[in-house]
């Protein structure tokens, strides 16, 4: 074979590549005020801010060290992302206009200590302070020891090498978290609990595991997807039986879904029955038009009638994916993680509407979060 002809190979496998494979869309693009965005996160080490005004990807910026979770918070202003990553043990802020990271803060604070955030990741309403609960573990020589989970505040304004303003025992088995407009802090855990940051008292707000609702059982809860919805809400989904009577016989029992929404304006919560299960679902979401809409995605996409508890439509997918947002005006929704595609519905007909490929590998288990400058 000639080199001519080497060369002409090269050449038709490089163009191929780049057909397959999105580049990196320019990091020095600002956000137009007004606009709506989406932003995700993904392999290698990615942040994506998608165009939601016409569904296309706007920008990537390349983050620091390594992947995962990927979880995202909009500060308030809207003008820096942050992102908890490196393995559940770092968390960054990204100016988005410029994607310069601005803070940077290691979850461990001993050299013998390894400490790791469950997709914990809050801001303060005024964004000044930034809030993660750790369960850190003591790296001896010949053995771990496990110690108690942590609250740690930070100052966004802490710069690169962030370190904790002041911290506090918190619960165990702890996930999500958000900041209401009061300061107080509601946590995902065994209950939802309710934390000030400033004295670290802790109080049961939602009891889920210790409920006391009659004929149910304790709930099951898998939602570690900590979205600023545009209702201004905290939410997430659960599962539970509902026994027909006193003796709660399992085989006769009706297997529900139901969501907790959290007002965090003025922190008044529902809990609500919202399905039968029929199929898994990783994450819902109420229409910010019709708040009696709900929506679920996993294997398919679903929407149901809250107060019928009825199934209204339902739409086949390309692929599983985890995490469902929806725009501001409540007319579409963006499907996420997994694989490297965000797909786009139509929120009425639940026809797809639009595809955006990003570049590099897939977004596991992102946390979508829509925004506008």
């Amino acid at each position: 074979m000639s080199v001519k002809t080497i060369f002409k190979l090269a050449g038709l496998a490089m163009a191929f590549g780049t057909c397959a494979q999105p580049t990196l869309a320019a990091s020095d693009l600002a956000l137009q005020k007004g606009h709506e965005y989406l932003a995700v996160t993904n392999y290698p080490n990615n942040l994506h801010i998608i165009d939601a005004e016409n569904d296309s990807l706007y920008k990537s910026c390349r983050l620091p060290d390594a992947f995962g979770p990927g979880t995202i918070q909009i500060s308030p202003d809207k003008t820096r992302a942050y992102v908890l990553n490196n393995h559940y043990g770092d968390i960054y802020g990204v100016e988005l206009d410029s994607c310069n990271v601005v803070f940077h803060a290691t979850l461990s604070q001993q050299p013998t200590e390894r400490a790791r955030a469950i997709f914990s990741i809050g801001l303060s309403p005024d964004g000044k302070e930034l809030y993660s609960i750790v369960n850190p573990t003591r790296m001896n020589r010949d053995n771990y020891v496990v110690e108690t989970p942590r609250l740690q505040v930070y100052s966004t304004s802490a710069g690169l090498n962030a370190k904790p303003e002041r911290s506090f025992p918190a619960p165990r088995q702890t996930t999500m978290l958000q900041a209401a407009d009061d300061g107080s802090l509601f946590v995902v855990g065994a209950d939802v609990y309710k934390m000030d940051p400033h004295s670290g008292k802790t109080e049961v707000n939602i009891p889920l595991r210790n409920w006391t609702r009659p004929l149910y059982s304790p709930p099951d809860v898998l939602y570690v997807w900590p979205q600023q919805r545009p209702q201004h809400t905290f939410n997430l989904l659960y599962t539970a039986a509902r026994f027909k009577d006193e003796k709660m016989n399992p085989e006769t029992a009706d297997n529900v879904y139901g969501f907790i929404d959290i007002n965090l304006a003025n922190g008044k919560s529902e809990l609500v029955d919202f399905a039968p299960i029929t199929e898994v679902y990783f994450t819902g979401a109420r229409s910010p038009k019709d708040s009696n809409l709900m929506y679920g995605v996993l294997n398919r996409l679903a929407k149901y009638d809250i107060k019928e508890k009825k199934l209204l439509q339902s739409a086949s997918l390309d692929h599983s994916y985890y995490c469902l947002t929806i725009n501001k005006a409540g007319n579409k929704l963006y499907l996420s993680g997994t694989f490297n595609d965000v797909a786009i519905f139509d929120a009425d007909s639940l026809k797809k509407i639009g595809n955006v490929k990003l570049p590099g590998g897939d977004m596991a288990i992102t946390t979508a979060q829509i925004f506008t400058r």
